[in-house]
């Protein structure tokens, strides 16, 4: 079925299909996405990566999902290729030790078309994007501003921030994060230069403790990055508790391609 329609994860995909309520308990959530049955309904026609809309059946749910299989991912030069999926669940773990549920329920499983990335489907307006959410919701794009130099996010356009019905933002598209070099692109600088509230660092110290050797969070993400990409991710979060202030932009390019 062809879904030239779709416009990222929008309200009227949502409408049409049954979607799953990302406040159920976590857990429940989880379960659905690791054992439901998957229907791929049609690619999602943008991006250089093959990304799918799929239906989930299993565990007492249905609803829809975004489903990545490795085997869809365009090779980078600077990015180990097969490995944007792991980034993706490598990301939702961290977003789940801060406690801020920034990115979508994630889980890595088999699918219709290989071994991939699975992410509970957030119904939102696909006409809304940071340039036009960021005045109304500052505090929560800190938050999402933070967790994008803790995973050294390369790709922040402003479409890839979701408004729910409950005025909650989340941040999906998180295959190209955590490399060892510095490679934060973002459209996010508003707040370059501003204290960063007592409230994030509080939950960056937290993950800090979490990131210590041979935690668990540490033995979960050795099976997704690698041991340089590990340790430059305890030196961004060092960084971030010691200068405690949002970064000024540069050097070099700082912002995605396209801006949404």
């Amino acid at each position: 079925m062809g879904l030239g329609w779709v416009k990222g994860q929008g309200m009227s995909v949502g409408e049409r299909w049954p979607t799953v309520d990302p406040y159920l308990p976590r857990e429940v959530v989880l379960s659905f996405l690791r054992h439901g049955r998957l229907q791929v309904l049609g690619m999602i026609p943008w991006g250089s990566n093959a990304t799918f809309l799929a239906q989930a059946e299993g565990e007492g749910l249905a609803g829809l999902v975004i489903y990545k299989p490795r085997a869809g991912e365009t090779p980078l030069w600077d990015f180990p290729h097969g490995t944007l999926c792991l980034r993706e669940y490598a990301a939702y773990l961290i977003s789940e030790v801060l406690g801020w549920s920034l990115v979508p329920p994630t889980v890595l499983r088999e699918g219709p078309h290989g071994f991939g990335v699975v992410q509970l489907f957030i119904p939102a307006d696909p006409d809304e994007t940071y340039f036009t959410l960021r005045e109304q919701f500052a505090d929560q794009f800190r938050r999402v501003a933070a967790f994008d130099l803790i995973t050294n996010n390369a790709d922040r356009k402003a479409g890839h921030v979701l408004r729910d019905a409950r005025d909650h933002i989340w941040a999906i598209d998180h295959g190209i994060t955590f490399h060892a070099e510095p490679k934060l692109r973002t459209v996010i600088w508003d707040f370059a230069g501003e204290p960063i509230p007592e409230t994030i660092l509080e939950r960056i110290e937290v993950l800090a403790d979490a990131l210590r050797p041979h935690t668990e969070l540490v033995r979960q993400l050795a099976t997704l990055l690698t041991t340089e990409e590990i340790i430059a991710l305890r030196k961004r979060v060092r960084h971030l508790l010691e200068t405690r202030v949002f970064p000024q932009p540069g050097p070099g390019r700082v912002v995605p391609w396209p801006l949404v």
